[in-house]
């Protein structure tokens, strides 16, 4: 895997990590888009983004003045000792960064940025990052003896080996002081735990999207906004819980991203709950595509035939305003209605898309293979 601190400061000359690097080792970082890089802007801001694993970030101050780029791997303040991090954002977007995240250096804490990470702050981050698993069984092993209803989900060391941050889950709260006592006794090191929600643990765990990509939470969101069911009927989604859960068992988060544009959209449309009227027949409303801004309806004659129709919004509106002046048009199919449904595709001209009836023709079989198989009828008569 390719790293940009490699080549500059781990000594790598063709640039790829081969003794290994933090980035390498966290299976990357969740980096944030500098868009203000090209402007070539000087910032009179110390404040530097650095990132760890799980996506955690926080801003430090570049006491030092060194000369630091994005990707660079860093030695930090940490509580107590050190840790490990990567440079994610520096420059002017920083402090566009700490306003959005609503960070005050006056009212916050500012850790310091001690130096550039060198080989052995790196070989040493990686030893201990290579503890988290067996001690994250263990420590599984003593929630089970305490019986606490409570799951241990990740942990997460500092650089230096000093501290570990575990992540649980858990429904109810939970007395774990007990717990905190025999991890000390176990582990020799300093423990915090920290309570997540179910969409926070998703985030930190990771996985793959029923769209193929990887979980927004997991590579750029930040925050999670609640999610309302009204999202999906406005985007004339089926309301059906196992499509539209995502792997943390709520609403996906990627509901609310066209929202504003179908709300936006649906201010246009003409009033549903308005029926439409002919001389002869009635409807009323079905559902609505948004996109192709058309509107279903279920004609339904004196008869009692009845019939679902796709109309335009425009002919919808044009429908409405004779019905307000009190005019009945002679039928629906005035409208053109069949117009407006879109047409079937011809899948004819698709490449290995042959004829249908292909399969239909029936093979002669060849004269050898007739006398094979009377040959071996033969054989197994005798």
């Amino acid at each position: 895997m390719g790293c940009s601190g490699c080549k500059k400061r781990l000594g790598s000359s063709e640039g790829t990590c081969k003794t290994g690097c933090i980035s390498c080792i966290c299976g990357g970082y969740n980096s944030s888009y500098n868009w203000l890089s090209s402007m070539g802007a000087i910032s009179n801001n110390n404040s530097i983004e650095i990132s760890f694993k799980n996506g955690r970030k926080s801003f430090y101050k570049n006491v030092n003045n060194l000369e630091l780029n994005s990707g660079d791997c860093v030695v930090v303040e940490g509580s107590p000792g050190h840790d490990v991090g990567i440079v994610s954002l520096v420059g002017d977007i920083v402090e566009k960064q700490m306003t959005r995240k609503r960070f005050d250096p006056n009212k916050n804490e500012q850790k310091k940025i001690y130096r550039i990470a060198t080989q052995t702050d790196v070989s040493k981050f990686i030893n201990t990052k290579d503890k988290e698993q067996d001690i994250l069984l263990r420590a599984r092993v003593l929630v089970k003896s305490l019986k606490l209803k409570m799951k241990i989900s990740n942990i997460d060391f500092q650089g230096d080996g000093r501290k570990a941050v575990f992540y649980f889950i858990s429904e109810s709260r939970v007395d774990f002081r007990e717990l905190i006592k025999k991890m000390l006794e176990e582990f020799k090191i300093k423990i915090e735990l920290k309570q997540l929600g179910s969409r926070q643990e998703t985030s930190v765990i990771g996985g793959i999207g029923s769209c193929g990509r990887e979980l927004c939470c997991t590579a750029w969101m930040t925050d999670f906004k609640s999610v309302q069911t009204s999202a999906a009927r406005y985007q004339q989604l089926a309301l059906n819980q196992d499509k539209l859960a995502g792997q943390c068992g709520k609403l996906k988060c990627c509901l609310n991203f066209e929202l504003d544009q179908y709300v936006e959209q649906v201010k246009s449309f003409p009033n549903k709950k308005k029926q439409l009227h002919t001389k002869n027949a009635s409807a009323k409303y079905f559902k609505t595509d948004v996109l192709r801004k058309m509107m279903w309806y279920f004609v339904k004659d004196k008869d009692d035939k009845s019939e679902l129709l796709a109309f335009t919004i425009d002919k919808v509106d044009e429908i409405i305003k004779l019905n307000n002046k009190g005019v009945k048009p002679n039928s629906f199919s005035d409208f053109n209605t069949k117009q407006d449904v879109k047409p079937e595709k011809d899948y004819s001209s698709n490449v290995g898309q042959g004829d249908l009836n292909r399969f239909d023709k029936v093979f002669k079989k060849s004269k050898k293979s007739q006398k094979r198989r009377k040959t071996n009828k033969n054989a197994k008569n005798k």
